[in-house]
């Protein structure tokens, strides 16, 4: 399992610790040295369930300045994931990657219920 995050996000270190303290095994990637592709995007968004707006981390400044609020709901889901795939502080995170699951966010009791099925 791999664990993305910006490590001074601080729901990052909520999310990471909570992995700790279940003893979850994972690998961490850094969402800003290591930017996901549009392809893990894609593939993300996919196996998700979720929608693509969903990915975008809506409270980051970079989200903000680019005035994408205003912008979203005119772009097609090719040029979102496009432009996701520029700059890893507009993806939301943490985001956990399984086998068979992705987790946008960390929401305790939705973390729980999927990796306690595990």
């Amino acid at each position: 399992m791999t664990f993305i995050c910006y490590p001074k996000c601080t729901t990052c270190q909520k999310a990471r610790k909570w992995l700790d303290e279940n003893q979850v095994a994972y690998s961490i990637r850094d969402i800003k040295t290591e930017n996901p592709s549009y392809d893990e995007l894609a593939e993300w968004h996919s196996r998700s369930g979720l929608p693509l707006r969903k990915f975008f981390n809506t409270s980051g400044l970079l989200y903000k300045s680019m005035e994408l609020k205003d912008k979203l709901p005119g772009m097609g889901e090719e040029e979102m994931l496009r432009l996701l795939a520029t700059d890893g502080m507009l993806v939301k995170r943490p985001l956990l990657i399984g086998d068979d699951f992705v987790l946008v966010g960390f929401k305790e009791a939705e973390w729980e219920s999927q990796l306690k099925t595990e």
